[in-house]
Formats: structure tokens, sequence, C-alpha cells
């Protein structure tokens, strides 16, 4: 093979990418990400033993490991540069940990022996940080490193990682507006540490799983916290589809400060700024209202990027993941910031202590560029997160209670290029005109711009935002939960139905199995890193279920199954 990876719902034969990534991703790229994985939990295994024996902790570390993390996730970034750096960074700040570790074990203890049986990640270091010394390595210790690994172990292992990658997306998303959160780093460490330990078997690894989604659930909570609390609540939102005359610049990703900083430094210049992708739900926000020049959404999901971006005309921010593969026709009008990258794109530098990042070359590059060509026209309804929804919660359980709505049906996740993704798009067209949608993330975009029409005034359709406000989803089950008097979340008339690709989705699912929830459809496939154990396992314990034929599980869905 010349490379493997199983991350996301789009793999090869849904059971790895062996010749190149599916998402773009060279064998090189991947290499780089299994190394810098692996030195993470070198880092990792000194931090928990340096905060859990002596009290010793580097909070700059600690946030490098999410960041980190973060940067290896599906669709961030292609650039081995990028990479090469990071490792150098993780094996820098590793040694630095190491160092002190064992000098305050030494001053505690003496000539005692500190710390022996070392595992390699925890020490090794390369002897050059080219990009191809470290692809080398990078072969030795990627997913297959111990062939004699138990598979279950392997597959929980997996798990666990790519929950943990969803983790460090949120934790990261809230630190950038400075809500932080500590015990959300220390268990990332507690838990890449884990996954070098022989000594955890199938149980221990299953308990640390839902763990993560426990801990999954405080760091949307935060990261709800941090954006409610910076730009305000969510409010509902007729957003504009079509586009306005003059030069502009289209943000996708999901970063809210890059769009807060973007639309200050454009106000006056003539620049419209359009939305695109998950940054959608940014329409929503009181604080952006302000920005005349803050005009609307521009095409739909991250996978058509290559087509929308093309037809658009004016200059491009990625902020976080959902970067494709750019086409020449628009790549010299594209430009990176935060931990994405794409080899010979222009990367706008992360921001300084007490300072803004710069756009002007963005900004620049608009200027020059032609306006965007419209795509479609009229508006689309956003906005209920959790706070809108509430706000009309008496409305919603009168309806409920009445039987006006029947049933609730949370159709959250990601959007990804399989035919049979058009399963979600079948789903919402067919459900029954008692039944209302709650979604979050870019899984919506297969029926956001459907006339479902809307139940007492109820729109059928409950945008709560982005894959990062699914905080909201839970939040809104479980008062319901409480306002109708129920014991179990179970009893409530909510199904799941969600779809997912990358390891946000993976934690969003492990947070609903942390509260309970059972009975979850998920699609288009089940994961090819869950092992036929495991998923008997999570089956057993939560029925999770793969989805089936639409007009089946429509069926199935509106009788409570």
């Amino acid at each position: 093979m010349s490379m493997f990876c199983y991350q996301c719902q789009e793999t090869a034969k849904n059971q790895g990418c062996t010749i190149r990534g599916v998402c773009g991703k060279t064998p090189e790229i991947s290499h780089l990400q299994d190394l810098l994985i692996w030195l993470l939990k070198g880092i990792s295994f000194w931090g928990v033993r340096a905060r859990t024996n002596l009290n010793i902790s580097d909070a700059e570390t600690d946030l490098f490991v999410a960041k980190a993390l973060f940067g290896t996730i599906t669709n961030v970034n292609f650039d081995p540069e990028r990479y090469a750096a990071w490792i150098e960074e993780a094996v820098t700040r590793r040694e630095a940990l190491r160092a002190r570790a064992q000098a305050a074990c030494k001053a505690a203890h003496g000539d005692a022996a500190c710390f022996t049986a070392l595992p390699e990640a925890a020490t090794w270091t390369p002897e050059r940080y080219d990009a191809q010394t470290l692809e080398l390595k990078g072969r030795e210790v990627g997913i297959f490193a111990d062939s004699d690994l138990d598979e279950d172990v392997r597959s929980l292992r997996e798990l666990l990682i790519y929950g943990l990658k969803g983790l460090a997306a949120y934790t990261e998303h809230a630190y950038v507006l400075e809500h932080t959160h500590n015990a959300l780093l220390a268990f990332l460490q507690e838990a890449l540490d884990a996954t070098l330990d022989d000594s955890l078997g199938a149980d221990d690894l299953v308990g640390l799983v839902l763990k993560a989604g426990e801990t999954g659930v405080a760091a949307m909570q935060l990261l709800d916290e941090a954006n409610t609390g910076t730009y305000g609540h969510p409010e509902p939102t007729q957003v504009n589809l079509g586009v306005q005359p003059g030069p502009a610049i289209l943000i996708s990703g999901h970063d809210l400060r890059d769009l807060e900083e973007l639309l200050q430094q454009t106000e006056g210049t003539g620049v419209n700024v359009y939305t695109h992708g998950e940054m959608l739900p940014a329409n929503a926000y009181p604080a952006f209202k302000k920005y005349a020049h803050f005009v609307g959404n521009y095409g739909g999901s991250w996978w058509r990027q290559q087509q929308e971006f093309d037809t658009f005309g004016g200059a491009i921010l990625m902020t976080t993941n959902c970067l494709v593969p750019p086409k020449a026709g628009y790549q010299d009008r594209l430009f990176t910031t935060g931990l994405v990258g794409w080899p010979g794109v222009p990367h706008i530098p992360d921001r300084q202590p007490g300072q803004q990042k710069d756009f002007s070359a963005v900004i620049a590059r608009a200027q020059t560029a032609a306006e965007p060509q419209p795509l479609e026209a009229g508006t689309m309804p956003i906005g209920f997160a959790h706070a809108a929804v509430m706000s009309v919660a008496d409305q919603v359980i009168a309806a409920v209670q009445r039987g006006d709505i029947r049933r609730f049906v949370v159709m959250a996740g990601c959007d990804g290029r399989q035919r049979s993704r058009e399963y979600y798009t079948q789903i919402a067209e067919g459900l029954p005109e008692d039944h209302v949608i709650l979604t979050a993330g870019c899984a919506k975009y297969r029926y956001n711009k459907l006339d479902l029409g809307n139940i007492g005034g109820i729109p059928r359709i409950l945008d709560a935002g982005q894959c990062n406000d699914s905080y909201s989803l839970a939040y809104i089950a479980l008062q319901l939960k409480e306002a109708l008097g129920l014991e179990d979340i179970n009893d409530l008339p909510i199904s799941y139905d969600i779809a997912w690709y990358e390891q946000k989705a993976v934690i969003v699912l492990l947070a609903l199995l942390s509260l309970g929830v059972k009975h979850i459809r998920l699609g288009p496939t089940l994961p090819a890193f869950l092992s036929p154990n495991v998923v008997k396992v999570l089956v057993d314990a939560f029925d999770i279920r793969p989805i089936g034929a639409a007009a089946e599980d429509l069926v199935a869905i509106s009788a409570g199954r």
C-alpha cells in the first residue's frame, strides 16, 4: 500500500484509501499526518505524567496538541511544509516537557529511576526535518504499525482518536474566542496517551470512547457559550441567496472570528462579503447584521466548491476544514488561514496578541477580480438555534401536546459527494406534514432549500447552524424532555437520522451516545474503522443502525422505530 487512511465516510470502497485519498491527500501527506499524530501521543505521554504526578503543565503545549490534531482532520491541510513545521514544533515541545518532568522527578526522588519503559513516541527525534525524512518515519507509525494488534483494540483506538480530532476542533474554535476549559485539553492528552498503552483492553477503551463523548458535550457547550457570548444568539433570519453588483469575497469554513475581522477590514472598501458552506449560519448572528456589505450566502455544500468558487469570480477565503483540491481557474483568487493549507496558495498568518489578522491581500485581490456570477435567487430561513426555539417553547410544546407536531427528526451531520446521500433529500421530502426536522451541519444542504412549509408558524426545517452548533440539538432535546415530564430522553418523539463524513461528526455521535440516546440511524455507511465486534457492541448497547432504503426508513421513523 502507498498509504492507508479510513477516517472519513468516503474512504475507498468503504475499506480504506491505499493509493491516494478520496479527499485529495497524497501518500506523503498521509504519512506526515500519521507521524504528527504519533508525536502528539508522545507529548501526551509526558503531559499526563507531568500533570498527574508532578503538577507540571504547559498551557501553550496543551493547546498545540488540540490545534495539531485539528490540522489532521479530513480536508484541512494538504501542505507538506506546514506538516513538517508542526512535527518539528511537536518534537521541540515534547522535549521541553520531558526535560521539565524528568528534572522534577529527580528533584523529588533523587537518583532513583524516573519514567522507565518509555514508548518510542516519547523519545524519537529525527536527524533532519525535511519532508522526505519525516515521511519515511511516518510510514512506520501508521494505523497498521503493529500488525499483531487485536483488531477490536485497533478499531477502538481509531474510533477514540477520530473522536478526539472532533473534540480538538470544537475546543480550538472556543479558544480562538478566548473561552477556555483546561480539562478538555487534559482529556485530549489522557486519551492519546491511552492509545500507547498495550495493557488497556477493549473494555477500557470503550469506557474512554464514552468519556470522549461526555467531554465532547462539554466542548460543544463551551463553543456555544463562546459564539453566543461574543456575537449574540442567532435569530430567525431570511438569508439572501442572490448576488449584488461590485467586488466580493467569499468566506468558507467555520471560523466566526475570521469573519468578524474580515467584515471590519472590508467596511468602506466597496467589497461585499458572502458566506459559503458552513459559514451560512453566520448570517443569523446579531453582531454581523450591522454590516451593510455582508450581503448573504453563495452556493451550497463544501463538496461543490470547485464549481461554485470558479463561478463566484471574486476572492475566496478558507478558514477551517472543508477545503478540496483547488482548480486552476480560481487558485489565484484563493487564500487560506488558520490551520488550512494547500501548496502554493497564499496563507494569511495567525493573529498576534492584541492584533487582528491582516486580510489586506484578500481585499486587494477582490478589488481586481470579477464580480460574482449568480447561482440562484431568493432567500432561505436560518437561525433556529436553541435560544430561538426555546423562545417559542410554549408554542412548540402545545403543538406536540395537540398532536400538530407528532415527531421531530434530527437530520444533522455532514454532506458529501456520494449519490447515496440523495437519501436525505428523499427522507425530508417524504416525511409526514406533522414531522419537523432539526438540523445542524452541512448535511442540511440536501434539503434546506425545500419548501416544506410550517406548523402553526413553526418552520418544518429548524436549522440550528454549523456542525459546531450541534449542542443546540442536544439542548433542545433535553429541554423538551423536562418540559414534557419524561424520565428517559429516548421517550421523546424524536428520531435520529444522522449523516457523517469527517471527524467532527464522530464526536457528535459519541456525544449523543454519552447522553444515552439510542436508535440512531447512521449513514450513508457505517464507519470503515469499526470492526465487526465493535459494531456489535454499539448495536447491542445503543441500537445504532445503518440507514436503509428511504421508503422503508420513512415508515419506521413515522412509527417511532
